[in-house]
């Protein structure tokens, strides 16, 4: 059966043949199945090809708009990008663009008025290998790692140079940060 042939299940983006094994930039990932728990932070992953936002949106809102409904705000971290406009017109819809220097590597989707779908964003220079591991933590439920942990530990990005670790350091610091991630609304 090719790719095209598989069953489409309602909800979900479709197969594209690539799967989890070649994933490449431009690629996006994501879960969109309802549970009734939250024990996974994220819904997916999204591994744009640049940082040129107006280049990269349009194709990851496009596709997410086909499967789960119009997308009427994007919440980015303004680090990440060259340059972030306040909306972009994207298949004649206007979507609204926030931006916040949030620094956790992550994407905020809002469909319609509430529903939100956070998204991993997979720096554009990472390897396949490590994009690949990243994408597949993303999207498992039972993976309570912040976005930023993930890219860390898969190798997707390194730890910003800093000071030479001591005895102590951070721990109570890294500690706080880890628990403002993880509670709701956070």
């Amino acid at each position: 059966m090719s790719p095209s042939d598989a069953p489409h299940m309602p909800g979900s983006l479709p197969d594209t043949g690539t799967g989890h094994r070649e994933v490449r930039p431009g690629t996006a990932l994501v879960r969109l199945e309802t549970t009734h728990d939250r024990r996974g932070v994220l819904d997916g992953a999204w591994w744009p090809r640049s940082r040129d936002i107006g280049a990269e949106l349009p194709a990851l809102v496009s596709a997410l708009t086909e499967h789960i409904g119009p997308v009427t705000r994007v919440g980015l971290d303004a680090g990440a990008w060259e340059y972030l406009p306040t909306r972009m017109v994207i298949d004649d819809r206007v979507v609204h663009l926030d931006s916040f220097p949030v620094g956790d590597g992550t994407v905020l989707v809002t469909r319609g008025e509430q529903d939100h779908f956070s998204l991993l964003v997979i720096p554009p220079d990472a390897t396949p290998e490590a994009a690949h591991a990243a994408m597949a933590a993303a999207v498992r439920t039972d993976d309570a790692r912040p976005a930023e942990q993930i890219l860390l530990d898969t190798g997707a990005t390194t730890p910003p140079p800093g000071p030479a670790p001591g005895p102590a350091s951070g721990t109570a610091e890294e500690a706080a940060r880890s628990v403002r991630k993880t509670e709701p609304g956070a």
